[in-house]
This record gives C-alpha cells, structure tokens and sequence, in this order.
C-alpha cells in the first residue's frame, strides 16, 4: 500500500500509515467437533445455562420470602440433576463416537523405527530359512544311502 498525505491547518503535511485489514485469518488450532458431540455439547450449555439462571431465581424469591421459593428450590435441585446427566452425555457420546469412527492418530517416528527393525528382522530370518531348507533338499537328492 502506498502513503498518503492529508493537509494539516499549519500548512504542512500530515503522513498516513497504511490501514491493516480489520479480519485476520488465523488457522484453527484445533479439529472441529463431530457433530453428534457437537450436538451434545450445545444441549449441554443449555441446559446448564437455564439451570443457573432458575438456581438465581430461587436464592433471589427465597431472600424475598415469596411463596415461589419452595417450588423453585425443589425444581432447581431437578435442574441440576438434568444438567450433571446432560454433561454426561457429552462425555459418553464422544467416547462412543471415537470408538466407532476411530481416533486419528500419528506414530511416532522413534515407534515407525522399531517397527522397520522387526520387519527387517523378520524377513532376514524368513529368507535364512528358506534357505536353509533348498539346501537341505538339494543335499538329500545327490545322497543316495547314509552309510
């Protein structure tokens, strides 16, 4: 971007710094949520939001003395029942969603290391029988008595 000048009152020029955009985009951090979990999750916060605000509701009529104290301290109790269970289920829901779908995960390469080792291993010691045994039937072919 090029600078600008405006006039200023005193006859001289004032330098303009070049606007910066007002939206950054940064890549996100972290993976989205599946959406069942998703789903889980914001009927969570509902659910838990609506709680607290009838838990307040209850401590304020219950300072005031009104006779909604009592039913709304009994349904609060409820409220916070349904909200544990609903935290749960976000909980639940995302464990069953992982072992359905599988978790995405990347091994080490000190772990891919040891798995070409083995490997290696393996097939120099499939290679050291195989032959072992041609040469035991070649052997046994030209042999016509043991004596």
């Amino acid at each position: 971007m090029e600078e600008k000048s405006t006039p200023v009152k005193g006859g001289g020029e004032r330098q303009e710094l070049p606007r910066q955009p007002l939206w950054v985009e940064e890549p996100a951090t972290r993976r989205r949520m599946p959406d069942p979990v998703r789903t889980a999750a914001v009927r969570a916060v509902l659910i838990m939001s609506l709680t607290l605000i009838q838990a307040t509701v209850a401590f304020l009529a219950s300072l005031a003395g009104s006779w909604l104290a009592f039913p709304m301290v009994l349904s609060s109790v409820g409220s916070t029942v349904v909200a544990t269970w609903s935290v749960l289920d976000v909980w639940v829901t995302r464990q069953v969603w992982n072992q359905r779908n599988g978790v995405v995960s990347v091994p080490s390469s000190s772990a891919r290391q040891l798995r070409r080792e083995r490997r290696r291993a393996r097939r120099a010691a499939r290679t050291a029988e195989r032959d072992g045994a041609r040469i035991r039937r070649r052997d046994a072919g030209r042999r016509l008595s043991r004596a």
